[in-house]
């Protein structure tokens, strides 16, 4: 079993408001071009009916990386993440899953995403999972990038509300 990733951040915004602030195209490139390192970029956009999918590319510079993965990864990273998006089975918000591939590094990052209504504001929940495939020193590298992750959902939410109170 590998590391988990729980993160939970309220806004004080709708469902439709907070969901373009967090998977909306405008919100996502601004928010690479803040907050994605080097050789950031939006790969892919889909909308299909209710249902959205989207992959952004972010770098990480290698003296930024945690001692702990400059010691297994030479040079810089470069992280994958596919998000899917579809409107929740009662129609209140919306769910999806995401994966997320670091070049270079044996192992997996996956979630489960959620945008719910609660009361007069939007709870963005992210449940997850990281695993390493990497003899002896698996575990500590899944903390490791588990708390990179987290610390860059904390990012993305600072960058969200920013986003919405600019939008109000």
């Amino acid at each position: 079993m590998g590391s988990r990733i729980e993160h939970r951040a309220e806004f004080a915004a709708d469902v439709p408001a907070t969901y373009a602030a967090v998977a909306g195209e405008a919100a996502l490139r601004a928010r690479l071009e803040q907050l994605g390192g080097h050789g950031a970029a939006l790969l892919a956009y889909e909308e299909s009916g209710t249902d959205l999918r989207y992959s952004l590319r972010q770098g990480i510079r290698a003296e930024n990386l945690p001692q702990a993965v400059r010691a297994l990864h030479k040079g810089d990273l470069m992280v994958t993440r596919t998000q899917t998006w579809r409107v929740s089975n009662d129609g209140t918000g919306h769910q999806g899953n995401a994966t997320v591939e670091v070049g270079g590094v044996p192992g997996d990052i996956t979630a489960r995403t959620a945008l719910l209504a609660g009361g007069d504001k939007t709870v963005f929940r992210t449940s997850g999972e990281v695993t390493m495939r990497v003899p002896l020193f698996g575990k500590k590298l899944e903390a490791v990038i588990a708390e990179q992750v987290t610390k860059l959902l904390e990012r993305e939410a600072e960058f969200a509300a920013k986003w919405l109170t600019e939008a109000s």
